[in-house]
């Protein structure tokens, strides 16, 4: 894709943010698939039993395994320099992430430059003591954060030198089709499987 960008659909348009560039992979791309089957979805399916399986049973709803299927819809790579940012936004489809793949030295724990933050149901405003709203993450190459596509979050513009580069991805769950005289499936896994075509970032 670095070699050849113009081979790759710009995704700028799309993308809530100001990032110096953001180029689309094709789900289907050898390399998306090995990634997207080894990591990124069992890591989707980890994220899903840990919450589920500590639910009582009558609420786990479709989230039941062998009811459903992931599917990754999109992916798309994301270069940020000095001064680029996204601001608080949520994703189509059920689930979403990122994998960071480089980060720029001066990035660290003493600043909030450059770091993921997740928002919560109320605005973060320290001057009415309102602190817990906020959940920063410092990226550090090879970590990969998963997160239901609704929740909001946002990425910080840092000072300096270097490019911090990261791999986003949504993906959706699907009901599982129902083999010849099986019992009938469920068809409310989410509300964004409604959705004629999922293609949001």
């Amino acid at each position: 894709m670095l070699e050849q960008p113009e081979q790759y659909r710009d995704a700028s348009i799309k993308l809530a943010g100001q990032l110096s560039q953001q180029r689309e992979f094709r789900p289907d791309h050898p390399s998306v698939q090995a990634l997207c089957s080894t990591v990124l979805l069992p890591g989707c399916e980890r994220w899903i039993r840990h919450v589920i399986d500590r639910q009582p049973p009558q609420g786990r709803g479709p989230w039941i395994p062998g009811h459903y299927e992931l599917h990754m819809i999109d992916v798309w790579l994301n270069c940020q320099r000095a001064g680029d940012y996204n601001p608080t936004h949520t994703h189509g489809g059920s689930f979403s992430g990122v994998l960071f793949l480089q980060v720029p030295p001066q990035l660290n724990a003493r600043s909030f430059d450059g770091q993921l933050c997740f928002h919560g149901p109320e605005e973060w405003n320290i001057q009415s003591f309102r602190t817990g709203m906020a959940q920063y993450v410092l990226p550090a190459p090879g970590d990969f954060y998963i997160f239901p596509a609704w929740q909001p979050h946002s990425v910080t513009p840092f000072r300096g030198d270097g490019e911090r580069w990261s791999l986003a991805f949504n993906v959706i769950a699907r009901p599982k089709a129902v083999p010849p005289g099986g019992p009938p499936g469920r068809s409310n896994i989410s509300l964004s499987s409604q959705r004629p075509q999922v293609r949001g970032f």
